[in-house]
């Protein structure tokens, strides 16, 4: 890792490595620390050569993929307590993408089988500068097929967090019973965390886009959000202009907003406090997943102590830990193939500190 900003090394300096590394009770026993995360999970398909077209690509590296599932192995890896509610093709990709979670300890009983649909593919193309487009393959595909009469209500009930985005908001009957999900989460006294991750060629237009996501905004307890989406849920607005987060995206029932800025870091809003934890620097191979590791550290974090949102140390604390889960993924091609072990950031981490 190279040029880190000093802003890092003072945190760095002020971090407790041990608080952060001590043993936490993982597992599902542990309900009150549960992160649920609702919604696809996919393949992702990854050319073995950065900055080719799909059509140039001389082969494709096949990986576990979908941004709830990576948040869900991702807070497992982390030695946290995670489930996964969806639905997959009852195909070899899908039970090989069961079985991934199984394998990450995730709590699959959220997860359905659908004998009429394949799992969802996702061909990503790699640029030079490591950054992502997208080719999708959902006609429909499995995941757009959940139906509210499958849901594991035992599941959501147990949840200490549930997380979701907006991909399941496209289509019914994906969309009816994302919504029953959270209403149930929400009633069982669940922190509401929602991660928009846009992908626009996937709705039928951009104000249908806009639309739905902006339609659960309100009900969200914790919001990550990336510079690029502020910019297109605003119509156009400076994505760092506090004003414009503060006006157009803080509600009154947030208890915490995360602007995501890839490598440069993050920037938070409370209703008491806000900063900016600048970002841990690392050479880019991926960012496949780096946001959802992301967003896998800060929930992790949150779900072992809910009073972050009350102190800005311990939050400050928490996004550092965060944005070091994001550069560690972006080292490594695919998405959950890349996502950190609690040892491996504080072994990041602890370099840092080494050059203070």
């Amino acid at each position: 890792m190279a040029n880190t900003p000093n802003s890092v090394l003072n945190d760095v300096k002020k971090l407790n490595l041990s608080d952060l590394s001590s043993d936490r009770k993982g597992g599902l026993e542990n309900n009150k620390s549960l992160v649920v995360c609702f919604g696809e999970m996919l393949i992702d398909f990854v050319p073995t050569v950065a900055g080719v077209s799909l059509a140039e690509a001389p082969a494709f590296l096949k990986a576990p993929g979908g941004a709830p599932a990576n948040v869900a192995v991702g807070i497992s890896r982390l030695g946290g307590s995670a489930g996964f509610i969806g639905k997959v093709g009852d195909d070899e990709f899908g039970k090989m993408l069961a079985d991934i979670l199984k394998e990450n300890n995730v709590d699959t009983s959220g997860v359905r089988f659908d004998p009429n649909a394949r799992t969802a593919l996702a061909f990503v193309t790699l640029r030079a500068d490591g950054e992502r487009e997208f080719l999708f393959f959902r006609n429909p595909s499995a995941d757009m097929l959940l139906h509210e009469s499958e849901l594991e209500i035992s599941l959501l009930k147990k949840a200490k967090i549930f997380h979701y985005g907006s991909i399941s908001l496209i289509d019914e009957p994906s969309r009816s019973t994302h919504l029953a999900a959270m209403s149930i989460a929400k009633k069982s006294g669940c922190i509401l965390s929602y991660d928009p991750n846009l992908r626009l060629p996937l709705w039928p237009s951009a104000e249908d886009a806009r639309k739905e996501i902006m339609s659960i905004w309100d009900q969200a307890d914790i919001i990550k959000i990336s510079e690029d989406e502020i910019t297109f849920l605003t119509g156009g607005d400076d994505p760092y202009d506090d004003n414009v987060v503060l006006t157009k995206l803080f509600h009154p029932n947030l208890s915490l907003l995360v602007v995501t800025e890839g490598s440069e870091g993050c920037r938070y809003y409370t209703p008491n406090f806000r900063g900016r934890v600048a970002g841990v620097k690392v050479k880019p191979v991926d960012t496949t997943g780096a946001g959802d590791a992301f967003v896998s550290g800060i929930l992790n974090s949150i779900a072992s102590d809910s009073s972050l949102f009350q102190d800005e140390k311990k939050l400050r604390e928490a996004l550092l830990f965060a944005n070091a889960c994001g550069a560690i993924t972006v080292t490594e091609r695919g998405a959950i193939p890349a996502m950190p072990t609690k040892e491996d950031v504080l072994r990041c981490l602890a370099q840092i500190a080494d050059r203070k």
